[in-house]
């Protein structure tokens, strides 16, 4: 969900380019860039495009799995999750 603090337009990405590309790398967000008012654009920093992608991809491989029958059933998996120990949560 895109938060309203990362929503700007599109004159003030290009007159503060270099103040929104800190806060893009720092944060890992995308912005929404506006024009006229409308929602035109989005931009978002490599890193963070990158982990968008890995997990499209393991998504798409999950749903390709169960396609092919070779998937776990949900009750199984998530079985298998709650047994394995406590992993400290990513700090942000």
């Amino acid at each position: 969900m895109i938060a309203l603090a990362d929503i700007r337009s599109l004159t003030d990405f290009q007159r503060h380019t270099k103040a929104h590309l800190r806060r893009l790398k720092s944060t890992g967000r995308p912005e929404v860039l506006t024009v006229n008012g409308k929602a035109e654009l989005i931009v978002q920093n490599a890193a963070a495009y990158e982990e968008t992608l890995d997990a499209i991809r393991g998504i798409q491989r999950g749903l390709d799995a169960m396609k092919a029958g070779t998937g776990k059933p949900f009750r199984q998996a998530l079985d298998e999750i709650r047994a394995k120990p406590k992993l400290p949560r990513a700090r942000k």
